[in-house]
């Protein structure tokens, strides 16, 4: 940058001397008209103005070359540091709990790894680049200005002291609109994000009219926060540009004393002129380089919040075993830290290796928290879990996580073929693993009667598939990664009764050297238990076999008799 900058000051001394040639040298050429010796003459001053031309375009093709080296050194920097910085922020999101997703909407956390992370680097890059480049002209300029002439150095730099006191004055504008643009970009974002991703239920309730309101009424606010901006900007890069235009003005005033007065010469005019227009763009630079600033510390002090929060879940040990699978909850209680909501109360229960635990309740009851806390998605309020009969927060995430396989509640299938959706959670799965998995969740013929059969292309949280079909993906996924643990929660509810029976029938064999859990609202479902627990308001309200549950009057019983006179019901 101060190379550069050289290579941007020198052609003004360099104008001076041919500005000074030419007033010095044109009188005497005149002076010579009619005489041979004018051509000789001419040749010469035109030679020394032509060496002049030549120095000035060497200078120019200096600076431009010491420029690129500065652009590829500071820009290509700010790019690596938005890269790592992207890929840090995302690393931390993956570490989070869900207690942090269910908080934070997803809008706001995309434009934070997005917008955010650019206006950062905005920073990083050309407001650096830009600052550097004031501060190296100015040490550079300002003293040959002095050398030259002080009392035209001080009339032309008048100006700047105005220009840094309006400076001051705006920037508290310019980041306090910066911080509500942010904030209405989020929730632009979150709004869009939300509607996209339910756009069957907006098409449904034919509430597209409702929808395009909404976002109009976010777009304006985002359009009213912009101008507000804007309007600052709008006055105040016209100041700047006036400060610059007067101090040019001051320079051919004064610069035209000090000549008739003889302090300086013509040249030196010309000279300052071009001093005062090198400096034009780096004070121009400062209200636009003020704003990226101001922006981009809004924008880090958003990113910090979130890599400030740290997870609650991390290892007391970071065990890494092979586990067999007996699980064990002791007085377990479970609050849900975002909303409060008591999801378990003092739940006790244990699960032998390879056998077969259904947990049966209404919807509330608390059913999908114990998939949680086997997953160590959460940690227990109160009470202990073990696994192997070590405590579950002993063993590394990733390692315990490794070796679940998990059906969710709520199936989330991602924008790529069935094949890879199915191996998604295992790598190095081959084709045979593949079919298996999908044969046992009574899945295979339905992808051959797709055109490219696995090669099927899911769309967006695999809207293509139908409801059942897409549960039965989620299965084969879990069951393709051969897991020592598994974990159906109400896995099973969207698809019928036969397609159901096909499936159990065919995990009775997947389940026999494995633990697994059955979460289910379904009685049904829970055939395959060794042993069942029936849960209402996250407290176990009856236990034991099968067989013991349907001898007793409870609830497992009347749960069992409603449902079965509903499928009665169903088939008449």
């Amino acid at each position: 940058m101060i190379v550069s900058n050289f290579f941007a000051v020198f052609p003004a001394q360099v104008v001076r001397y041919a500005f000074n040639l030419v007033k010095e040298n044109i009188e005497m050429y005149r002076m010579f008209e009619n005489f041979e010796l004018q051509s000789n003459y001419y040749e010469i001053f035109a030679s020394a103005i032509l060496i002049y031309g030549g120095i000035i375009i060497l200078l120019a093709l200096g600076r431009g070359l010491f420029l690129f080296l500065v652009r590829q050194t500071i820009i290509v920097m700010s790019r690596h540091i938005e890269y790592d910085l992207k890929n840090e922020i995302y690393n931390h999101y993956q570490k989070l709990p869900l207690s942090f997703y269910r908080r934070n909407n997803t809008g706001d956390i995309m434009n934070r790894i997005s917008e955010d992370v650019s206006k950062v680097r905005m920073y990083l890059g050309p407001a650096i680049m830009y600052s550097v480049n004031l501060v190296t002209l100015f040490c550079i300029v300002i003293p040959i200005m002095f050398s030259v002439n002080a009392t035209l150095t001080w009339y032309s730099l008048i100006p700047l002291p105005f220009l840094s006191v309006s400076i001051y004055f705006v920037n508290n504008l310019i980041n306090k609109r910066s911080e509500e643009i942010q904030q209405s970009q989020s929730q632009l974002s979150t709004l869009v994000q939300e509607a996209f991703s339910g756009i069957r239920v907006l098409k449904a309730f034919v509430r597209e009219e409702d929808s395009l309101q909404n976002f109009t009424k976010e777009t304006n606010n985002y359009k009213f926060r912009a101008l507000k901006l804007t309007f600052i900007q709008a006055l105040f890069f016209p100041l700047i540009m006036g400060m610059v235009g007067l101090s040019v003005i001051l320079v051919v005033y004064i610069g035209g004393v000090e000549v008739m007065n003889g302090a300086i010469s013509a040249g030196n005019i010309a000279e300052f002129i071009i001093y005062v227009n090198l400096l034009t763009w780096p004070v121009t630079s400062v209200g636009w380089v003020t704003s990226i600033i101001q922006r981009a510390a809004a924008s880090q002090k958003r990113i910090n919040e979130f890599l400030d929060t740290k997870t609650e879940i991390v290892s007391d040990k970071n065990l890494e075993k092979d586990i067999i699978g007996e699980i064990r909850f002791e007085k377990v209680s479970f609050t849900y830290p975002d909303s409060g909501i008591k999801a378990l109360k003092k739940v006790s229960f244990s699960v032998k290796q390879g056998e077969t635990l259904a947990v049966i309740g209404t919807t509330g009851s608390g059913k999908s928290t114990i998939a949680n806390l086997i997953t160590r998605m959460y940690d227990p309020t109160e009470g202990d879990i073990t696994i192997d009969n070590i405590p579950i927060a002993d063993f590394k995430v990733e390692n315990l996580r490794s070796q679940i396989g998990y059906v969710p509640q709520d199936v989330f299938l991602f924008s790529d073929s069935i094949r890879n959706n199915i191996s998604f959670g295992s790598t190095g799965l081959n084709e045979e693993q593949i079919l298996k998995a999908s044969k046992d969740a009574d899945l295979h013929n339905n992808i051959l009667d797709f055109p490219k059969g696995y090669d099927t292309e899911l769309g967006e949280r695999g809207i293509t598939l139908s409801g059942g079909q897409k549960q039965r993906v989620s299965i084969a996924r879990a069951i393709a990664r051969d897991p020592k643990i598994m974990i159906l929660d109400d896995a099973l509810s969207a698809v019928d009764t036969k397609t159901e029976n096909a499936i159990l029938n065919a995990l009775k064999k997947i389940m026999e050297d494995r633990t697994s859990v059955i979460i289910s609202h379904r009685v049904s479902s829970a055939k395959l238990a060794n042993h069942i627990i029936v849960l209402h308001d996250g407290e176990i309200v009856d236990q034991g076999t099968e067989a013991q549950l349907l001898e007793r009057e409870g609830p497992y019983k009347e749960l069992y008799n409603k449902q079965l006179q509903g499928e009665s019901v169903e088939k008449e």
